[in-house]
């Protein structure tokens, strides 16, 4: 199976690099709020998941061995070694398979509102079979539901339509591919093998991924980290902005970081 990932790029050259992985249907553009602060310290680089924004979509199902596996080989064509890595939802997901499997490539790794097993797996596979039939807009709606609360989407309208708009502009192929990856996925062997430093976030009020999926990966990565954030849902980058900006800056830069 063939397919580059498509990816953006802010700050300095020479600064360590970040990669961070987005959610399932949506883009690199998920991590906007949070991309001024961390590209004063970091050589930010955003990257879409396969078969999402402008990534090749080839025919699934998809794995997460696959997606992890595409995502080493953009490091290795942007020539870097290793990488701090965030991810929230199926990037967190793709960090945990990294972190596992490519230890070498990962220094310290945050996982943001996501599950080493996400089940059950019949119900991401109806997922995937209604997103084939071309029915991705007419879930969307329950989908955007649980990414934010109810009072972020009643006093932020505008930033929950660009979402939905980010959403139903994902490839159906690419989004049902990735939606088999989470069905077939158990990433709870993997995690006793992480030894990069982990920071895990839950938000309290995530229905898609409860913070007791955050508690599970964090009992199992030696010395990680727990924060459950408060008024927030799945995309808690977006609904808590400056709260996950800090916790990523603490974490990924203890020793340098403003409080």
């Amino acid at each position: 199976m063939t397919g580059a990932l498509h990816y953006t790029v802010d700050g300095p050259p020479d600064a360590p690099v970040l990669l961070l992985g987005s959610s399932l249907g949506t883009t690199g553009a998920m991590w906007q709020p949070q991309v001024a602060a961390l590209a004063e310290r970091y050589r930010v680089v955003r990257y879409d998941h396969l078969g999402h924004g402008g990534s090749a979509t080839p025919a699934g199902p998809y794995t997460i061995d696959l997606l992890g596996r595409k995502v080493l080989r953009l490091l290795d064509d942007l020539s870097v070694t290793r990488v701090h890595y965030a991810g929230l939802s199926l990037g967190g997901m793709v960090g945990m398979w990294l972190a596992a499997h490519a230890p070498e490539r990962i220094d310290r790794l945050a996982l943001l509102c996501t599950s080493a097993l996400l089940g059950p797996a019949d119900g991401w596979r109806a997922r995937a079979a209604a997103v084939r039939a071309g029915r991705l807009d007419s879930i969307a709606d329950a989908i955007v539901e649980r990414w934010f609360t109810p009072a972020f989407a009643a006093t932020h309208p505008d930033a929950v339509a660009a979402y939905r708009n980010m959403l139903v502009s994902t490839p159906a192929a690419g989004y049902a591919g990735c939606c088999a990856a989470i069905a077939a996925m158990d990433l709870r062997p993997d995690l006793a093998a992480i030894r990069a430093p982990t920071l895990v976030v839950g938000a309290a009020d995530d229905p898609a991924t409860p913070p007791e999926h955050a508690a599970a990966i964090a009992e199992r990565i030696p010395s990680a980290r727990l924060v459950v954030l408060d008024g927030a849902a799945h995309l808690a980058n977006v609904e808590q902005p400056e709260a996950v900006t800090r916790l990523l800056v603490d974490h990924l830069d203890p020793e340098g970081a403003v409080r």
